[in-house]
């Protein structure tokens, strides 16, 4: 293959926000590693961080460039530079966010026609991007950034509404036709499914887009990897009839030596990490209790004092990364709750090294949220979780984990919320962390959660699954663009 005159150029596109921006990253490093000429997409704004994270790999790869496109915050009705998720006010300004998202296709296309590369690979809250891509004869593929679980488990639920058979919210039904038996309460959906409000049905709607958009696309990129969902991603490909390339976990891919265990993911870490590390390394092998909650999760204080007195009570070291709460200074904290834990416990207030924490010896449990991005850090760090999910499709990761892979304990979270975490008791969390960290049931699941481990990294090995998805996808679309080329001339 002529891949050095004409290599095969791929655009990529990530939403603007952290969850989404940090594995498409990864994804372009992915692609740039194997010689594809990677253009990545952005607005100024999200620029720099996307240029730090790419910092020390451009010692490797010359090959990957950013192109910015304005974001049309004024148009849309936001506040000037409000260009990513984190930056949306508050909740009343989401559906002026996502009009500004729609605004961004004629930029787009223009750049297009002026890069011209041979395949898109646009993020999902982007469903305009087929039609874009399909007028200039280019293939889009979508990358939704979850798991083959809960890409499954939202499609049977849309197509049989089991929610609508039972009588409460409360009550227990079978996800229709998913393999494996699982079952939810109508807390536990998306508002998409079970409200009338108008930004719930904006969203439904968006959703619907995104499906429709994902049919007639030309395949989907799911960063996982066979081995941990195997029945999903046979019944994603075979039984919904979606092409799919399972090419994850995208951050274990190509680890150079400097790159090992990544610090940088995002946001700058406001703690230091050797001084992190240095913490980690007085305590014993699986010995402290990792827990944080992403970077969209917001507590109320009461829920804070909560979390902290379960901590205490189990009588494990902890780590616990706290989004800054602004309203009362560290009221949210018991009294004299630091002094006793001393030792005991990390607080970081803000952004933590993630990765670099997660595959520390010392790390015997996660408690997590239920993002992709932290259940597959998680995943491949070898360390059984906590389940804590909140919103997104959080809720069918959470039983992926605790039912399907048996390597996770829920802490008991009854309720889908937006933003603001439901309630859980300190008991609880004291109960969940003993249960992880202590006695039989916790070495089994500890077991199975190093087996797993090991697998992702055979995975992304020399002819392992997701190496060879990556090569079959790369060969496919230079095939592609090799009859592109001919089309044209």
């Amino acid at each position: 293959m002529d891949s050095q005159s004409n290599p095969l150029h791929i655009l990529v596109f990530p939403f603007m926000g952290h969850g989404h921006t940090i594995p498409t990253i990864d994804m372009a490093k992915l692609f740039a590693s194997k010689g594809v000429r990677v253009t990545i997409v952005t607005t100024p704004l999200n620029k720099p961080p996307i240029s730090k994270a790419l910092e020390q790999s451009k010692i490797h790869f010359n090959n990957i460039d950013i192109q910015t496109i304005k974001f049309p915050c004024v148009e849309a009705g936001l506040p000037e530079g409000c260009e990513n998720v984190d930056s949306i006010p508050s909740v009343s300004f989401v559906p002026a966010f996502f009009a500004a998202i729609r605004l961004l296709q004629q930029p787009f296309e223009e750049l297009l026609l002026q890069q011209k590369p041979h395949c898109v690979v646009a993020d999902m809250f982007f469903p305009w991007a087929t039609d874009s891509a399909a007028k200039f004869g280019i293939p889009r593929i979508v990358f939704h950034g979850t798991s083959f679980f809960s890409l499954c488990a939202s499609q049977c639920m849309k197509k049989y509404q089991p929610y609508k058979n039972v009588s409460s919210d409360t009550d227990l039904f079978e996800i229709t036709d998913l393999p494996g038996n699982i079952k939810m309460t109508r807390l536990q959906l998306p508002n998409t499914l079970t409200e009338n409000d108008p930004i719930s049905q904006s969203f439904a709607k968006l959703f619907e887009e995104i499906k429709d958009s994902e049919v007639r696309s030309y395949g989907v990129i799911v960063n996982s990897f066979y081995e941990l969902e195997n029945v999903y991603a046979d019944y994603y490909r075979e039984v919904l009839g979606i092409k799919e390339w399972h090419i994850g976990p995208f951050s274990i891919h190509n680890r150079n030596k400097e790159e090992e265990i990544p610090s940088y993911r995002g946001k700058e870490a406001s703690i230091d990490k050797h001084e992190c590390l240095k913490w980690l390394d007085t305590k014993n092998i699986n010995s402290v209790v990792y827990m944080c909650f992403g970077s969209m999760t917001h507590f109320l204080n009461s829920q804070l004092k909560e979390i902290a007195m379960g901590l205490e009570a189990s009588g494990h070291n902890f780590i616990w990364v706290v989004r800054t709460q602004t309203e009362d200074g560290d009221e949210w904290l018991p009294e004299g709750f630091e002094e006793r834990t001393e030792g005991k416990g990390l607080i970081i207030r803000g952004w933590s090294p993630q990765v670099m924490i997660l595959e520390h010896e010392a790390i015997g449990a996660f408690v997590t949220h239920c993002g992709w991005n932290s259940v597959l850090e998680g995943v491949v760090a070898g360390v059984p979780m906590i389940t804590w999910p909140v919103a997104a499709e959080q809720f069918y990761n959470e039983k992926l984990v605790t039912e399907v892979l048996k390597t996770g304990v829920p802490v008991g979270v009854k309720k889908w919320v937006m933003k603001v975490g439901d309630n859980v008791e300190w008991d609880a969390v004291e109960k969940a962390v003993k249960r992880v960290m202590e006695g039989e049931e916790a070495y089994e699941m500890r077991n199975k959660a190093k087996m797993l481990a090991e697998m992702a990294k055979k995975a992304v090995e020399e002819d392992g699954s997701s190496y060879s998805q990556l090569n079959a996808l790369i060969e496919e679309l230079r095939s592609l663009s090799h009859h592109q080329h001919i089309s044209q001339e």
